[in-house]
């Protein structure tokens, strides 16, 4: 009986190496595992012996016996991944390659110290790999007094699993050899010149940390705002923590339909109960408990075989209890390009199961609870209001052929106003400037050849400076797609180190420490976040909650400062994940 992968899934590929007999893919040697949404077992090959059970972060991968009623659908998720590449010839995948090791240090030099800047997935995956060679030093440094990025300040608070994979970094982080350095702000506190002082190299794994913008009428009326910055509220971000958002309409209005406007309508559709036990923070659930919100409406531009959210986001909203899911019949009809594919055969594999889950929707029970309508072909034309938004005209789209075979949506005259009186916008990420840096304005991202920062796309390449994560590839991929990002950009920096490439610090190791606390007295070291965390969860305890995150800075340093002594470890039995 096989075991099936689930929807918390983040595509680090632990499970890939663990399994004994190759029936999880893609690989990461297999050319569609960036683009994947998941990984899927193979059910006829699969030996059920559990390796990949231990392997996963996440706790994605499900005994079949053990799947819950509402995850029965994921055997049909994993199968038919097989069946489609059978029916088009590619089921005889390649073997995984051989696992090649990470280059080793070279031993006859003074022992390699690496500067990464940002404590996020790519962050920790790069530092794990580093921590491999011996006597290396690494020193994680954020801008936030907290670690873990998006995956403390992004995931839904409703998908702990996911979050799990925190308990991996905090392993990582209690290796020897690992320093934070929170609360600190490369290009204020410190510049990119004095990181390379004091480290051989810095990896910058910023992310991409802006929000593409909703150019239109009316999007700076209060009452318009960004996905991004409504998820980092709930989640409680020090620097969102303390916004309001008007919630006493009865609708409100997400334009994009990736995974974040799917999670941002799931939360304000959610009983507050059922957030209660979570790590939501708490002024945003005293505020969903008044919100009078009865319908959100996520707006796509293009068609449903066009859905940018995920084949498991989706079927994790589709397990939600009394909640109605609404799509148009008109919206359910494919364009005529995927119409043709469909008959042929052709859908690639999550644009099929997302048609047919959507169909689906026209069986579904209808329940009492609140709705969420999935709107498409549809772009927003102005937003409405005086002094505050109470609406959003839409213009309806048709979808049109591109020179280069792509659908483009192209806006017709026929327009519609719905009421709102909240409308969020998810229409993607970018990346900005990294101080002193060189950027790529078209990408977003910090231009680089396999991780190796270049002075422009087609230039030279810059002492020491590395990149990891979105600022190196753009914003694609998923926790996990960062672990053989970070592996390449790692394995790079070995290699200019051994070739002699890096120059050595000029200053001991011991300088670094007292040069940032006297720029940043608050600084959170690793025994400073401990404390953080450990009084968290405390306090979470005595809720009944899984913890009541701290969002006020000045408290987070006072239990840093408070903080006796190093500890090597948080009183949790975690073995390591590679």
């Amino acid at each position: 009986m096989p075991h099936v992968v689930t929807q918390s899934c983040c595509s680090d590929a632990s499970c890939v190496y663990a399994c004994p007999v190759n029936c999880i893919h893609p690989t990461p040697d297999e050319p569609d595992f960036l683009t994947a949404e998941m990984l899927h077992i193979d059910p006829a090959s699969c030996v059920d012996c559990g390796a990949c059970v231990s392997a996963c972060p996440v706790d994605a991968i499900v005994p079949q016996a053990k799947l819950t009623d509402t995850q029965q659908r994921y055997l049909g998720i994993n199968a038919d991944y097989y069946k489609a590449d059978s029916d088009t010839g590619l089921r005889g995948r390649p073997l995984l390659a051989p696992v090649t090791p990470p280059p080793s240090a070279r031993q006859d030099v003074a022992p390699l110290r690496v500067a990464i800047v940002g404590s996020g997935p790519a962050a920790m995956y790069a530092a794990d790999e580093l921590l491999t060679q011996p006597g290396v030093q690494v020193n994680v440094f954020d801008r936030l007094p907290t670690p873990h990025g998006l995956v403390r300040a992004g995931v839904a608070p409703d998908h702990q699993r996911t979050k799990q994979v925190g308990e991996l970094f905090e392993t990582i982080a209690d290796q020897p050899g690992f320093e934070y350095y929170l609360g600190v702000e490369i290009g204020t506190d410190l510049s990119h010149e004095e990181l390379l002082e004091h480290h051989h190299a810095v990896i910058y794994a910023v992310g991409a940390s802006s929000d593409r913008r909703l150019d239109v009428p009316g999007a700076d009326l209060p009452g318009a705002a960004s996905a991004t910055d409504f998820v980092a509220w709930y989640n409680g971000h020090p620097d969102h923590a303390h916004r309001e958002y008007d919630l006493s309409h009865r609708r409100a209005v997400i334009i994009g339909n990736g995974n974040v406007a799917l999670d941002v309508a799931r939360i304000l559709t959610a009983d507050p109960d059922r957030l209660a036990g979570t790590d939501i923070a708490a002024p945003a659930l005293k505020a969903l408990r008044s919100s009078r919100i009865e319908e959100v409406v996520i707006v796509g531009r293009r068609g449903i075989a066009q859905s940018a959210f995920t084949v498991p986001e989706f079927a994790g909203l589709l397990a939600e209890p009394n909640l109605r899911l609404a799509l148009s019949p008109e919206d359910i009809e494919l364009d005529d390009t995927s119409r043709d594919r469909e008959r042929a055969g052709a859908l690639e594999h999550s644009v099929a199961q997302k048609v047919r889950m959507l169909r689906e929707l026209d069986d579904r029970e209808v329940t009492d609870g609140k709705q969420i309508t999935l709107r498409y072909l549809s772009t927003p034309t102005r937003i409405i209001g005086d002094d505050h938004v109470t609406g959003i005209e839409l213009a309806a789209n048709s979808l049109v052929p591109d020179d280069d075979g792509a659908l483009r949506a192209k806006i017709t005259d026929q327009t519609e106003i719905l009421d709102a009186g909240l409308v969020l916008t998810s229409i993607g990420y970018r990346g900005v400037p990294v101080a002193d840096l060189p950027f790529d304005d078209t990408t977003g991202t910090l231009p680089n050849v396999g991780g190796r920062v270049r002075s422009r796309p087609d230039g030279e390449p810059v002492r020491g400076t590395y990149a990891a994560g979105w600022i190196k590839r753009g914003p694609s991929g998923y926790i996990g797609t960062n672990k053989s990002c970070a592996q390449e950009t790692v394995n790079a920096l070995v290699d200019d180190f051994n070739e002699g490439l890096l120059q050595a610090p000029t200053s001991d190791a011991s300088a670094l420490k007292r040069v940032v606390r006297e720029r940043q007295p608050a600084v959170v070291d690793r025994a400073g976040w401990h404390a953080i965390d450990r009084a968290e969860l405390r306090r979470g305890a005595e809720q009944n909650r899984v913890r009541d995150k701290i969002v006020d800075r000045a408290e987070m340093a006072a239990l840093a400062a408070r903080a006796a002594e190093p500890v090597t470890g948080r009183g949790r039995l975690f073995a390591r994940r590679r």
